[in-house]
């Protein structure tokens, strides 16, 4: 199967490019803020609709500059070691959903210290908003031809353009399933009983990491990278802290209740 001969680009207006991927970070935050909205009306917390905008705000920038930092750390260190500049060229591309995470949560104790919010019962309230950013980030990634799975030969394989002539697994479809619908799904059904504060927020970075780790069997891992520790890609080993980290967040919410 070809992969369909996709723009990148939706509009352009003179030298300014709108791309896709950029389409579905505004998509995902807009869809955050109503869920947040809807969050903060149900529970009837003292924020209000200015002040649900500035978390946005400060949860992108804490995604934006998480994910590129990440991106830089955990992939491609050693090239922007020796080109410091290119630090900046955020039009090539180059973000990590782990540095993004580590940056979300850190703007979100910035918030939640500001407005005297419990980190947790925030965390909680923006939870739902995760999986529907994770899915149209990999849909963004698969309009983009990049982060393709391994060569395959089932009949759904797909040649990518800088993928060679071999047909290979759409990981990012795979991705795009398992951390947007599901994910969503799972913790709809979490949310609809009675949790302690946090479980919902520690299921999310659990799951997640569970399913990366799994569809990373699939995906290609990235080339200045390779392999590390065996067969296992770079995504895995930073997606098992979170397995584990979300599992202790649960168990300690659990606790935490019984204890009370």
């Amino acid at each position: 199967m070809q992969f369909p001969n996709i723009d990148p680009v939706f509009f352009r207006l003179g030298r300014l490019e709108f791309r896709w991927y950029g389409l579905m970070y505004i998509l995902g935050f807009m869809a955050g803020y109503f869920i947040v909205l809807g969050g903060v009306k149900r529970h009837k917390l003292a924020l209000s609709k200015d002040d649900v905008a500035d978390l946005i705000f400060v949860l992108a920038l804490g995604v934006i500059l998480g994910g590129r930092t990440g991106y830089i750390l955990f992939y491609n260190f050693a090239q922007y070691l020796a080109d410091p500049i290119k630090v900046f060229y955020i039009w090539e591309g180059g973000m990590s959903f782990h540095g993004g995470f580590i940056g979300i949560t850190l703007a979100a104790l910035y918030f939640a210290r500001k407005k005297q919010l419990g980190f947790f019962q925030l965390a909680d309230l923006c939870t739902p908003a995760v999986p529907i950013g994770l899915g149209l980030g990999r849909i963004g990634n698969f309009l983009n031809g990049e982060l393709f799975g391994r060569i395959t030969d089932l009949p759904w394989g797909m040649v990518f353009p800088g993928g060679g002539v071999l047909p290979r697994h759409p990981s990012q479809l795979y991705e795009a399933f398992l951390e947007g619908p599901l994910l969503f799904a799972i913790l709809w059904l979490i949310r609809r009983r009675e949790v302690p504060v946090g479980v919902l927020f520690g299921s999310c970075i659990a799951l997640y990491g569970v399913f990366r780790f799994l569809v990373e069997f699939f995906r290609e891992p990235d080339p200045q990278l390779g392999y590390l520790l065996g067969n296992f890609s770079m995504g895995q080993l930073l997606s098992l802290p979170m397995v584990l980290v979300g599992g202790v967040l649960v168990w300690f919410a659990w606790r935490r209740k019984l204890v009370q």
